[in-house]
């Protein structure tokens, strides 16, 4: 299976992921904030990074483009509730940047399922 990076400053929408993800069989990895998971993301690598859009520090809009300018294979899923913007707004924004998938949040366990594996379905195209 893959190594999927979960990147979100809320805790319960980690761990709600990480479990399902780590049910479908892949490593899962969490970040708080887009600054610690580039550090992180910079000395190893992973298949597929899902990042919320707003975080402290380092959003999500940063973390994306910061990985596409170097890592531009890694398939990035996008997620969001909205915050200053709609949802909307953002996720498009999100996939004009370079985002493989949006989600809007609450992201129900059958999206997220999906949404990875479209991601790594695609990860050698």
């Amino acid at each position: 299976m893959a190594r999927v990076m979960i990147i979100d400053d809320d805790p319960l929408v980690r761990y709600s992921l990480a479990r399902v993800l780590e049910e479908e069989g892949h490593e899962v990895l969490e970040e708080a904030d887009g600054q610690v998971a580039l550090r992180h993301f910079a000395g190893d690598p992973v298949d597929v990074v899902v990042g919320d859009v707003y975080m402290p520090l380092m959003d999500g809009i940063q973390f994306l483009m910061r990985v596409r300018e170097t890592f531009a294979e890694t398939k990035i899923i996008m997620i969001s509730g909205g915050g200053s913007l709609e949802a909307d707004t953002v996720l498009v924004a999100s996939s004009a940047l370079g985002a493989d998938a949006v989600l809007s949040k609450p992201i129900s366990p059958a999206d997220i399922r999906r949404a990875v594996r479209t991601a790594l379905d695609t990860k050698d195209d």
